[in-house]
């Protein structure tokens, strides 16, 4: 048995009392800081991590993120969509989305993951950083892992709170924060692993993004960058941004730029991220065909050069 998370007050910084791995036992409930008068409290399954200027700084983004998200028509009401994922999309909406993210999972699954057990242990703590409706959390969990889930997002049907869909299958369900991944509300040194998952790319710095979660890790411990979109060049990857915007701007009325995110990776990118001490090793899922042949017809037909989707694995090197 683990003694739990122990997290910091977003006030004072000051470590509170340890959470449960189970945290589902109350939807709602609070802890006093003994350091100074803030009370953490959870509503809705969530813990409220965001301090009172955090919450400030990222409304206009939020405010847009979810306008965009539900006129998508993402998420659902049902339970089996939650449960579903990400092998199938029940609601049909996304479905050529979800194969891709499914392949992602499934190399993650038998080829990833087995590895970092024999590294880490079968109960490796895991950092689930940008965790949206906690899909990743709900299956490392099913694994025996000990996942918390972290997002900016909170809502019941794409947020953090839409993991109570997977109460069925998780009695006991992963602790849920509400936080910033540049700040993150946890004592040193609790975490085995930390996935991003189709979440790096919203950093605003990559490094400083990347220093955070090291402090969060174990000597040793593993970072995992897994959908975030690749380009050969840095002029791919800006031209994708201008593209997405004005299609925002068109389909949404809002450009979806409220915050200044990195958007993308490139080759040149992640190996200036190696300075951090980290060593990285690339792997490429397998996406089948009409996938790989993507590069060849955006050049044939002088489109802009189309996203990769890679795992990166970076090992924490002894300091």
């Amino acid at each position: 048995m683990t003694k739990g998370l122990s997290l910091l007050c977003p006030a004072c910084s000051n470590e509170l009392r340890p959470l449960s791995d189970c945290e589902e036992t109350f939807n709602t409930a609070w802890i006093p800081c003994d350091w100074c008068p803030e009370v953490i409290r959870k509503t809705n399954g969530v813990w409220r991590m965001l301090s009172t200027q955090q919450r400030i700084d990222h409304a206009a983004f939020l405010r847009d993120y979810e306008t965009i998200r539900r006129t998508e028509g993402r998420g659902s009401d049902r339970s089996d969509f939650y449960l579903a994922l990400p092998f199938a999309d029940v609601t049909g909406r996304f479905s050529e989305q979800w194969k891709i993210r499914a392949r992602s999972y499934r190399f993650l699954e038998e080829t990833l993951l087995p590895s970092l057990e024999q590294r880490h242990g079968s109960q490796m703590r895991v950092l689930d950083i940008g965790a949206g409706n906690g899909w990743l959390s709900y299956r490392l969990a099913l694994r025996g892992y000990l996942p918390a889930a972290v997002d900016l997002c909170r809502n019941e049907w794409d947020g953090l709170e839409a993991a109570k869909h997977y109460t069925s299958a998780i009695p006991g369900l992963f602790p849920r924060i509400e936080a910033e991944m540049d700040n993150l509300p946890f004592a040193n040194a609790q975490f085995d692993v930390a996935i991003f998952n189709a979440s790096f790319h919203y950093s605003a710095d990559y490094s400083k993004t990347l220093r955070e979660t090291l402090r969060c890790l174990r000597s040793g411990g593993t970072i995992l960058i897994v959908d975030s979109p690749t380009y050969r060049s840095a002029a791919g990857g800006e031209a994708m941004r201008r593209e997405r915007q004005r299609s925002s701007e068109a389909r949404f009325g809002v450009s979806g730029d409220a915050h200044a995110t990195q958007d993308f990776l490139t080759p040149e990118i992640v190996e200036s991220l190696s300075g951090l001490g980290i060593q990285w090793t690339r792997h490429l899922a397998s996406y089948g065909l009409r996938w790989s042949m993507r590069p060849l017809i955006a050049r044939l037909k002088r489109r802009r050069e189309p996203s990769q989707f890679y795992l990166y694995e970076g090992r924490m090197l002894s300091a």
